[in-house]
């Protein structure tokens, strides 16, 4: 006997799932990965696969938003959080996980549960009873059609591209050396330093090289959070310097001095046998990225362990369709999560699967659950995806201070964001002891 369905098996559906569980509701949870079917961006059948290790962004709870979305998760209980903590790689101040390792936890945990149901299987139509529908920006065509049939309206799609990963060993530390920007957080990235020639001719093999091609899909918008490069490259020739390839702040020891320009990469393994190339996303060709790729000072040989690639992302118009629980007000017993939602990043997908488990929870257990104020980053969030974005012009977005209502009168700059976390610390505080 199942008391709701939760169908997709990412952070948000496994987020969902474990509060609904936790809450002493029995769950069964339909993941496609494992049975006939996959996804072009992912390649195992694990739960919360991840596609890089920095996936989480920075743990300062203090002065960024997605710091404070981590610490408000911990404090409500969150899987994902748990085990983005137990499986932490090196980062500086930011949240890197071994993607392995996370994944393998999460699925673990939730095997493991007693009120948790993991079945393999596809989900073609919306489901007669409770439900919340976390599919992910991957949503399996049938399904997406369902969806689109019960709302009236299309889902709008934007281009998502992957970075390549690159074997440590086969890195050149002659030339590359290990350092964080202005050495805040550790010497947690690995920095390849281009002059201004190498720079240059970089980028012309950005723009000139060959890239995949999606022709259907021309007329859609990237988001701007994962630009492929060569789009960037594309938008004047000094753009990657003041981007991902930026020198600024690291100090070459060889030479005392900062590069005109500089490739990092992150650690993406607890080993530290794999590094990620930070802000390559790429639609690149394969051979075309091998070849380009290699130009880049300490990567002359490099070997890869994967290749960037691109996939098409779909999400809803959920401040039009979505009431303030996340519910399809044309069908109010199905709930929708995570990044079908159309917020960016898997710690906000996550968080969004949280609330929607936690809704869910309260209205099939008799109880009332007020959202999360507007001052939290869980409500700013959630504020933002239900009702406070233009439906019309509606993009996806991460959790940032520009969600939350405006600190009342005239405020240092550099005191605007501790206040921000401080005002959403009491906010929180209070919602859980008025909730319960």
């Amino acid at each position: 006997m199942t008391d709701i369905q939760v169908i997709g098996g990412g952070l948000a559906g496994s987020e969902a799932a474990w509060q609904l569980a936790e809450a002493g509701l029995r769950v069964r949870l339909s993941e496609m990965r494992g049975g006939a079917d996959s996804t072009p961006a992912h390649h195992t059948d694990g739960l919360s696969e991840l596609v890089c290790s920095n996936s989480f962004r920075s743990d300062d709870a203090e002065n960024n938003a997605v710091g404070l979305i981590h610490q408000e998760m911990r404090a409500l209980g969150s899987l994902i959080l748990r085990e983005g903590d137990r499986h932490r790689v090196p980062a500086g101040s930011a949240l890197a996980v071994d993607r392995d390792g996370f994944s393998q936890g999460v699925t673990a945990a939730l095997a493991a549960h007693p009120n948790v149901e993991i079945v393999r299987e596809r989900v073609d139509a919306l489901p007669e009873g409770s439900a919340i529908i976390a599919t992910g920006p991957l949503t399996a065509p049938l399904l997406a059609d369902a969806i689109a049939a019960e709302t009236g309206r299309d889902a709008l799609a934007f281009f998502d591209a992957i970075a390549p990963i690159v074997h440590h060993d086969s890195i050149d530390m002659e030339v590359a050396w290990k350092a964080a920007r202005w050495d805040k957080g550790g010497n947690d990235y690995i920095n390849c330093p281009m002059d201004k020639d190498q720079y240059h001719a970089f980028v012309a093999g950005l723009i000139d090289g060959e890239k995949t091609e999606y022709k259907g899909w021309e007329d859609v918008p990237y988001f701007e959070g994962c630009m492929p490069i060569e789009v960037m490259a594309e938008r004047g020739p000094e753009t990657l310097r003041f981007g991902p390839m930026k020198g600024v702040g690291l100090d070459n020891p060889r030479t005392g001095r900062w590069p005109y320009a500089c490739v990092q990469l992150r650690q993406d393994n607890a080993s530290g046998t794999l590094w990620n190339i930070v802000g390559f996303q790429t639609k690149l060709k394969h051979a075309e990225q091998v070849r380009l790729f290699r130009t880049i000072p300490g990567l002359e040989k490099a070997e890869f362990a994967r290749l960037g690639g691109l996939h098409r992302n779909t999400f809803l118009r959920s401040p039009e369709l979505l009431d303030p629980e996340l519910r399809l007000k044309s069908r109010p017993a199905i709930r929708f999560a995570g990044q079908v939602t159309g917020c960016e990043g898997y710690v906000e997908s996550a968080a969004i699967g949280l609330l929607a488990g936690r809704f869910a929870a309260a209205e099939l257990t008799g109880r009332t659950l007020a959202p999360p104020p507007p001052e939290t980053a869980l409500g700013a969030l959630l504020g933002h995806i239900t009702g406070g974005a233009v439906a019309e012009t509606y993009q996806p977005m991460n959790v940032n201070f520009g969600l939350f209502p405006p600190i009342p009168g005239r405020t240092k700059k550099a005191d605007r964001k501790r206040m921000y976390t401080d005002r959403a610390r009491a906010a929180l505080d209070g919602w859980l002891q008025s909730s319960g």
